[in-house]
């Protein structure tokens, strides 16, 4: 492997003079600028960023920590922090945690002692001390923590009701819903926005809300269950379309029909929607947009940039398709 002394040697300058030009710090004249990065290019030396990291304080790196990565929100999200990540210069650590403070923590020891730069963590465990005491810059997205935390998330209640309301316009009596886990803030915002929709009906009981728990698998044993017990049920609103599409395999195992039995609407609007049969109606989340927002908000930071907002609610919006 060819090092910095390497460099230095073909140059004909000092291993001072290398790191100079490397780490664009004290004057180097042209001529001799230009020497160093011909020696460079021709032995292939690649620096050790290890060691640039220690010198500058800097890594260009940033961790994500999210909770889920086999639930397909997660993925679209990692994406578009690494696109805008890579697009300002920076590189990525993706962390799953399992939403497990003990995992959660891990990742947070690890990734500080490879001198990242910043991290962008969904997370349910963390509390705002903890985040505060690792003194780099932290963006919260898809949960909130703490108004002093800079976060991104969306207008999960005005989304449930979204979705509630619109099964009660297309005649649907009985609605259920299948929520995340009680302990994540935005399965019970979406939650509420269910009941402030449907709580005041002579019908309604908490025996029409199961816990899907945000997994596939969980949401069709839920599913069964709740129809079960309510077989009068005709439609079905589930905080997110991974259990969305559990819910229609449910309905499918029960020998009923989706929409004609039982209509279904998820929440996310992540790509699998389009790809069941029937395609998935649902309140879309501006994925995308929310990754691309905390990855630049969080460089912003790092670089010492002003920012203009430390808090973005993004906005939802419905999109039908065959499920309803």
């Amino acid at each position: 492997m060819v090092s910095i002394k390497d460099v230095a040697s073909h140059a004909g300058v000092s291993v001072a003079t290398v790191s100079r030009v490397l780490n664009a710090k004290g004057y180097v004249s042209e001529d001799t600028r230009k020497k160093v990065e011909q020696a460079i290019d021709e032995l292939n030396y690649k620096p050790n960023e290890v060691a640039r990291s220690l010198f500058k304080k800097q890594s260009k790196t940033i961790g994500l920590i999210v909770p889920d990565i086999t639930n397909p929100y997660f993925p679209e999200l990692a994406r578009a922090v690494e696109d805008t990540a890579a697009k300002l210069g920076y590189t990525v650590i993706l962390c799953n945690s399992d939403g497990k403070i003990q995992k959660e923590q891990h990742y947070m020891d690890v990734l500080m002692q490879k001198y990242v730069d910043g991290i962008i963590l969904s997370s349910d465990t963390l509390s705002d001390e903890q985040i505060k005491a690792l003194h780099i810059p932290v963006v919260s997205i898809d949960r909130e923590i703490s108004k002093d935390i800079p976060t991104i998330v969306v207008e999960n209640k005005k989304g449930a009701k979204l979705a509630t309301q619109f099964l009660q316009q297309k005649g649907r009596k009985r609605i259920a819903h299948i929520r995340g886990p009680v302990h994540i803030v935005n399965a019970n915002e979406r939650c509420e926005g269910y009941q402030e929709v449907v709580g005041n009906e002579q019908w309604f009981n908490e025996s029409y809300i199961v816990n899907g728990h945000f997994e596939m698998d969980a949401a069709i044993e839920a599913t069964i269950e709740l129809l079960q017990r309510h077989p009068e049920i005709d439609g079905i609103f589930a905080a997110n379309d991974t259990m969305a599409i559990g819910a229609i395999k449910a309905v499918h195992k029960l020998g009923k029909r989706t929409p004609e039995d039982i209509a279904i609407i998820g929440f996310d609007g992540i790509s699998l929607s389009k790809a069941t049969i029937p395609e998935l109606t649902t309140i879309e989340q501006p994925i995308y947009t929310m990754g691309e927002k905390a990855a630049a908000m969080l460089i912003e930071f790092i670089e010492e940039k002003p920012i203009a907002e430390t808090f973005y609610r993004l906005d939802v919006q419905l999109v039908e398709r065959e499920s309803s």
